[in-house]
């Protein structure tokens, strides 16, 4: 049987008392786990998109985040950032703008390529699991603003229906 026995603490000696190092993570680096806005994202995504673990949900939605971001411009994005938790706002803001916007289905298909064994369908899952916890969490108003500077088609993608004008 070991037995342990108390250190005796180190006296000091004057003027080798150093400044306690930093052990947080700067406030540049996501710290997901401790921002519980974010952690209530990823699980209504998780449940939005049935997935087996917040890993993979946490995956899914912060790669389908920066995929929108690159296609949302403007005040709209900045509206969008200041709406969403602070890690997803950053996933959102850090995206370069695209020089093309895509249509839903070509979307859809760049967020399949991203993801490694998705399919188009999958992808399409993975896409709507996302933007469809969007609403409730930013506003009907901010979505409508979003789709309007979308091509048709993402307004499926939100979870919204697609309505066309009568011809």
């Amino acid at each position: 049987m070991t037995t342990l026995t108390p250190q005796k603490p180190a006296i000091p000696q004057p003027g080798s008392i150093q400044q306690p190092r930093r052990t947080t993570a700067p406030a540049t680096e996501p710290r997901p786990a401790q921002d519980p806005a974010w952690r209530e994202l990823v699980d209504a995504v998780r449940e939005a998109g049935q997935y087996r673990t917040r890993s993979e949900a946490e995956s899914v939605t912060r790669i389908v985040l920066s995929a929108l971001g690159g296609h949302v411009v403007g005040d709209e994005r900045v509206d969008l950032a200041r709406a969403l938790p602070e890690e997803a706002a950053r996933v959102v803001a850090s995206q370069i703008p695209a020089t093309r916007q895509l249509t839903a289905s070509e979307f859809v298909d760049s967020v399949a390529a991203r993801i490694e064994g998705a399919t188009p369908a999958t992808a399409r899952w993975d896409v709507s699991s996302v933007l469809s916890v969007l609403p409730p969490l930013v506003g009907d108003e901010l979505v409508t603003r979003i789709l309007d500077q979308l091509p048709p088609g993402y307004a499926l993608l939100f979870g919204r229906a697609e309505l066309t004008p009568a011809a």
